[in-house]
């Protein structure tokens, strides 16, 4: 790779980027308002801001979207005639969930055996620096032979949908020949990967209410209902004995036809411990990318510490449904709330509401665009082939500028390879797979602009 002077730009500029980085993972920009403070959201889209007006973009803004959010903005005109591209990334981060698990602090970008360990680092900050290190490279080779829209999302990992609601508000804003969205990732360090279907998500709050208050579980257990007992059979109806997703009316029998997922491979990726089945049945990859997935994300009930001997008279969960592409989001959510409805027990009284909401995503990879990331790929990643993967997480922005330009083709790529761990603790990035899909999303510019 070291031959080609866009490789060598951006190894050079690689000290720069860690130093980037490690001011951008510092900003505590959780887009939980109620938990961490919104001035460190701000920050970061300040931070942004000054990074895209450094680089000569135009009209950058703070968009302050429906929910309360920012999303960053800007566009750096390219030579005339030339085709747009926009380049996708978020500043919000997971909160870092417990703090004492982490290995070193969230939100110090720390070197470790080779890797950068931060909040957001692969997730999606890693994602903003890895598009300006593909047009600083690009700069100082003869120029960004396209026009470039940025657009940083503030609020990606809440789901509250505020940069979605804000395009459709403005559809032309977002206009684009070609969406490279950077918040995707390899299938495993050093394989090229795109993303050709996202599942959709649809999140829940089911409550169930059997009693006017708790009772002594002495005096009246046996025969007052438990509002507890009845949820967890309810949440027990939504699997299968092997552990498959039983929604009454999804269908949960789909194939994937492309790049295959090894199950050892996939036990150590997912730290199962020793002796532990995996759950559903197909290979893999269909579980993961072709198949919905129910997953229980909390119950409201007593701790167990402090618990009393009491029948519970309410309790309530959290759920979450990925649906696989093919499947309308919103047919899903209805049949999981008639499922609920359906399978609580005794005459309990169930209700149910959504939360947030997200289609499945579906890329036509015949299109041009994946014929020059392809090309560019082979380059920065040399003998290796660029492979088409899954992602069984959701990207609702995808949906909605597929809707919005339908003509414009979407390609997903980005730092979260598994031993990225994103979402978990001691989150991290590999510099090499910043360097190298830097490189090729450089490299993929200059031929699109070509093709």
């Amino acid at each position: 790779m070291s031959s080609n002077p866009v490789a060598e730009t951006v190894a050079s500029l690689l000290p720069r980027a860690r130093a980037e980085l490690t001011e951008l993972v510092a900003f505590k920009s959780v887009a939980d308002f109620d938990r961490f403070p919104k001035s460190e959201s701000e920050a970061a889209a300040n931070w942004i801001a000054d990074a895209l007006r450094a680089e000569g973009f135009q009209d950058v803004a703070l968009l302050d979207t429906p929910d309360g959010t920012q999303s960053v903005y800007g566009c750096l005109p390219g030579p005339a005639g030339s085709r747009t591209v926009l380049l996708y990334a978020h500043y919000d981060v997971q909160p870092p969930l417990d703090e004492a698990g982490w290995a070193t602090p969230p939100f110090e970008l720390t070197e470790r055996d080779g890797r950068w360990y931060g909040r957001g680092s692969a997730d999606c900050k890693g994602g903003v620096i890895m598009h300006l290190l593909a047009l600083r490279a690009l700069k100082a080779n003869g120029g960004v032979p396209v026009g470039v829209k940025v657009i940083v999302e503030g609020s990606e990992e809440q789901g509250t949908g505020g940069l979605e609601r804000y395009a459709e508000q403005h559809p032309g804003l977002l206009a684009a020949d070609t969406i490279v969205i950077g918040d995707a990732g390899n299938f495993r360090v050093g394989l090229p990967t795109v993303t050709s279907t996202l599942r959709g998500m649809t999140m829940m709050r089911v409550r169930v209410d059997t009693l006017e208050g708790n009772l002594h579980s002495g005096q009246f257990g046996g025969a007052a209902p438990d509002a507890l007992g009845a949820l967890i059979r309810v949440l027990d109806s939504l699997r299968a004995e092997d552990g498959s997703t039983t929604v009454d009316g999804l269908t949960d029998d789909a194939r994937w036809e492309g790049l295959q997922y090894d199950e050892a491979q996939f036990r150590q990726d997912a730290k199962v411990l020793d002796g532990v089945d995996l759950i559903g049945s197909g290979t893999v990859a269909d579980r993961i990318w072709a198949r919905p997935a129910v997953t229980v994300l909390g119950i409201d009930c007593p701790p167990v510490v402090g618990a009393t001997p009491s029948v519970q008279a309410g309790a309530r969960a959290l759920i979450s449904l990925r649906v696989p592409p093919g499947v309308d989001a919103a047919e899903a959510t209805k049949l999981l709330q008639a499922h609920l409805e359906a399978h609580t027990p005794w005459g309990a009284r169930v209700s149910t509401e959504q939360i947030g909401q997200g289609q499945a995503f579906s890329a036509d990879t015949t299109s041009p665009a994946y014929a020059a990331m392809a090309d560019a790929m082979a380059i920065a990643y040399p003998g290796q082939d660029m492979q088409y993967a899954g992602q069984g997480g959701s990207i609702p922005l995808c949906n909605t500028l597929a809707a919005l330009y339908p003509q414009a083709e979407i390609l997903l790529i980005g730092l979260s390879e598994p031993e990225a761990q994103i979402h978990a603790v001691n989150e991290s990035v590999s510099p090499e797979e910043l360097e190298r899909l830097s490189v090729a999303e450089a490299l993929f510019l200059r031929n699109y602009a070509a093709g």
